[in-house]
């Protein structure tokens, strides 16, 4: 059975794959379909190593289907910062993607740690804004609770963002571009959010938490984009347009949950990640 799937193909253009073979991989550097991506003519042991695995070629562009198949995390994750579409396909489509659009259980993990990396860096923001205002309500609203109601504040916080955030972008995702699988929206926007874990560098090294809090948000706007552009197969007006949305309907629900604790603060409120001008900015510039 192994040897049948490894013969050569001819050296024309590839033909469209039978609609009975139903291939439920693509090539990630021309997004051709392919029935699978590597053969195993050896123990499953060498597999994590990079040995006994023959990649599978791709019929249209004679590259490897997916290189990715023998390198380790560390390299997916630089790559993921280095926003290369490669490395998105194989995480959206080839290893996370399920036929019934299930989440992947390390999705769920990868979710809950950064909500939990959301809580403890804008809880630590909004203390250091709060400690400038002396005399300030909201200081004294705050700071004044115990430090488990001070954390369960902040995990609601970071929760709803998240929630209305994910549940806009799939709505609109359904609605204006037909998209049907909404979990794989939830997996691209959590996939390209990794760079949220940056600023946990602030435990060992002191600097500029705005600065490098803007810096950040920037990089997860470039990748949430960027993700969903691939996962949608739309252009960037439309994946941007999707994002900010999202982004704008989420700091509404921020707006509002601050405001009735009394942190809202004259026309804006203590921690945003990306303006809406900026929203607006980058979705010109997406035209």
């Amino acid at each position: 059975m192994a040897s049948s799937s490894s013969t050569q193909a001819p050296n024309t253009a590839a033909p469209p794959p039978p609609a009975s073979q139903s291939p439920r991989y693509i090539c990630i550097e021309c997004t051709y379909p392919v029935a699978s991506l590597y053969t195993a003519y050896s123990s499953a042991d060498d597999r994590q190593l990079g040995r006994g695995v023959r990649l599978t070629q791709c019929p249209r562009c004679r590259r490897f289907a997916d290189k990715y198949v023998e390198h380790d995390f560390v390299v997916l994750f630089i790559d993921l910062v280095l926003i290369k579409p490669q490395v998105y396909r194989h995480l959206l489509f080839n290893r996370l993607g399920k036929v019934d659009d299930s989440l992947d259980p390390s999705i769920i993990r990868l979710g809950i740690l950064l909500l939990l990396f959301d809580v403890y860096l804008t809880w630590v923001r909004i203390e250091k804004v709060l400690a400038t205002e002396v005399g300030g309500a909201g200081s004294a609203v705050m700071l004044s609770h115990p430090i488990v109601i001070q954390y369960l504040f902040f995990l609601i916080l970071c929760l709803t963002e998240s929630v209305v955030f994910h549940f806009t972008i799939r709505l609109l995702a359904k609605y204006i571009l037909g998209f049907k699988r909404p979990n794989a929206v939830s997996t691209a926007l959590l996939v390209s959010s990794c760079t949220k874990l940056f600023p946990i560098l602030m435990v060992i090294w002191k600097y500029d938490v705005p600065a490098a809090a803007r810096s950040v948000g920037w990089a997860v706007v470039v990748n949430n984009v960027e993700a969903l552009r691939i996962l949608l197969g739309s252009d960037y007006f439309h994946a941007g347009g999707l994002a900010a949305a999202g982004a704008i309907v989420r700091s509404l629900a921020s707006r509002a949950i601050l405001r009735s604790v009394g942190l809202w603060r004259g026309g804006g409120w203590v921690w945003e990640d990306v303006s809406w001008g900026e929203w607006v900015g980058l979705v010109g510039l997406a035209k």
